[in-house]
């Protein structure tokens, strides 16, 4: 699975304002919803929340990765927030500041963990997340995905 298939540039935010886990969640949906993929903001809120409350998606070293099921999309879709350090109740305690967003239709579950294992092993490489942080903006942030995804 290519990250891109799933994540256009339109729904890459540089600077997230969100002070707080939900604001920033609130900030990625509406990316998702302005670009078509999902259909009912609150109802994607509103399973993100939910699936938050279980577990924090907070995975350490300043990276989240807050996923849900819904029926408000009709395929996987992603969006990607870069923030200065937003409270996550992150696995390390450490504020998080590369949160992607995962909302897959209810009945997929194949995708979704693919996506999942993507990002993750996307991530781990430092060079790569570094450059994330350090990129001037959307267009960038894209370029950056689009040349690691063709490395690995």
């Amino acid at each position: 699975m290519r990250l891109l298939d799933i994540l256009p540039q339109t729904c890459i935010k540089a600077e997230l304002r969100g002070k707080n886990r939900r604001e920033v969640v609130l900030e990625l949906v509406e990316l998702l919803t302005k670009s078509g993929a999902v259909k009912d903001k609150a109802k994607v809120i509103d399973a993100v929340m939910e699936r938050e409350k279980l577990m924090s998606t907070g995975i350490g070293n300043g990276v989240a990765i807050p996923h849900a099921k819904t029926s408000s999309c009709s395929r996987l879709c992603a969006a990607l927030g870069r923030s200065s350090g937003v409270p996550f109740d992150a696995l390390d305690e450490k504020p998080v500041k590369l949160v992607f967003l995962l909302v897959t239709p209810e009945a997929e579950t194949g995708p979704h963990i693919s996506a999942l294992a993507r990002i993750s092993r996307l991530l781990k490489h430092k060079v790569f997340k570094d450059s994330l942080l350090a990129a001037k903006g959307e267009a960038e942030i894209y370029r950056i995905i689009e040349e690691e995804e063709r490395k690995r």
